[in-house]
């Protein structure tokens, strides 16, 4: 009987991708599962099959062969075979050894993949997050912090080997250095982690007293950081091999640093600009003037109001903002100007503003606008 073409097996195109393949593969790997189906006597002969077709596509060198001379590529007829000459064609593959193929495909990602030869005893320390709060002015200037971390370090009694007196760990005699184990159940072949040095590959025959074989212990350490000028929250800074220790002796991980700027009860910043609300006299704002306002390098400066500025009316001073993080100069400060009414009113000042409201009846073009809407506006409604 003739053999079925491999692509036709998997259910994919000549053309497909090596993700492709793969998809199609664990898919129909997990359709024809014989122990999905029990009441299918040939889902074992249709799962082989499919485990075979796989493995060839699978392979650069395989595939070329078989695009190529097709079935015959595997039967010894052809030169251009190359590594796919074995085991291919004689219909009597193992089944176990294919469902261990099939196993490892599937989770091999969990168990430390395919031929990896175990788990290396040394293991990368986690990555650390601080939250760091700064003033604006800080953030203005840059500052350096000194700051105290929680953290894991490696011991200093075994030098992070976690043996007694820093010697050096021993292969596992039960996964020979492997970090996994195989048993065989029936057909099928599990593989799982090695229970004496669980996955790693190693033991400690005389565990440190002060890590108990760890290789690190907890300790608070103090570190310095510079925070550059410029930084604003959600900043963040890494400091390389400053997070937890390593395993074992491994490396350590970094630490990440996460900038909040507290806000400023003067200035509020968007990006490099700050803006700052200043009042100003009612008198100040129809005759004009000067007021000193301040700035965020702790300075003062003097700014004009026009004659006639209303509320809302801004004014910019160029680079008097915050400075951009990665060079580029600065923002500005913006001034928004807002006219202040008078409260708690002498009579004489009554007096007074009584007969300024009588005289200026020609002085408030905004207002006169706006009613003259708010007429054409009811007078509109009323026909």
């Amino acid at each position: 009987m003739a053999k079925r073409d491999y692509y036709d097996i998997l259910g994919v195109t000549r053309g497909a991708s090596a993700d492709e393949l793969k998809k199609a593969y664990r898919q129909k790997a997990k359709e024809l599962h014989p122990d999905r189906n029990s009441d299918n006597p040939n889902a074992e002969a249709q799962f082989k099959e499919v485990n075979e077709a796989y493995d060839v596509l699978k392979d650069a060198d395989k595939k070329a062969a078989y695009d190529r001379y097709g079935h015959a590529a595997f039967e010894g007829g052809m030169g251009g075979g190359g590594r796919g000459a074995q085991g291919f064609g004689n219909g009597n593959a193992d089944f176990a050894s294919a469902f261990s193929d099939v196993f490892e495909d599937l989770f091999g990602d969990f168990m430390g993949g395919r031929g990896g030869g175990g788990r290396s005893r040394a293991q990368r320390g986690s990555d650390l997050r601080y939250n760091l709060r700064v003033s604006l002015e800080e953030a203005y200037q840059g500052v350096q912090k000194t700051i105290n971390v929680p953290t894991s370090v490696s011991c200093e009694v075994c030098r992070g080997t976690g043996a007694e007196g820093g010697a050096e760990p021993v292969t596992c005699p039960t996964c020979s250095g492997m970090g996994k184990v195989r048993a065989q159940q029936g057909f099928f072949t599990v593989e799982r982690t090695c229970p004496t040095c669980n996955g790693m590959g190693q033991i400690v025959k005389n565990p440190c007293r002060a890590c108990g074989g760890a290789g690190r212990v907890e300790k608070e350490r103090a570190l310095s950081v510079n925070i550059p000028a410029g930084v604003e929250t959600g900043t963040r800074i890494r400091l390389a091999g400053e997070g937890e220790a390593g395993l074992r002796g491994g490396p350590s991980g970094d630490l990440y640093i996460f900038i909040e700027v507290r806000e400023h009860p003067i200035f509020q910043r968007d990006g490099v600009h700050l803006f700052c609300r200043v009042p100003i006299s009612i008198t100040t704002a129809a005759l004009g003037g000067e007021v000193e306002v301040p700035t965020i390098d702790g300075g003062r400066s003097r700014v004009k109001v026009p004659v006639g500025a209303q509320t809302g009316k801004q004014l910019r001073l160029r680079a008097k903002g915050m400075p951009a993080l990665r060079g580029g100069g600065s923002g500005d400060m913006v001034l928004e100007l807002a006219v202040e009414t008078p409260v708690n009113l002498t009579a004489r000042q009554r007096e007074l503003l009584i007969e300024f409201e009588k005289l200026s009846e020609e002085n408030n073009p905004e207002g006169k606008s706006f009613f003259s809407k708010v007429k054409g506006f009811w007078d509109g409604m009323k026909s």
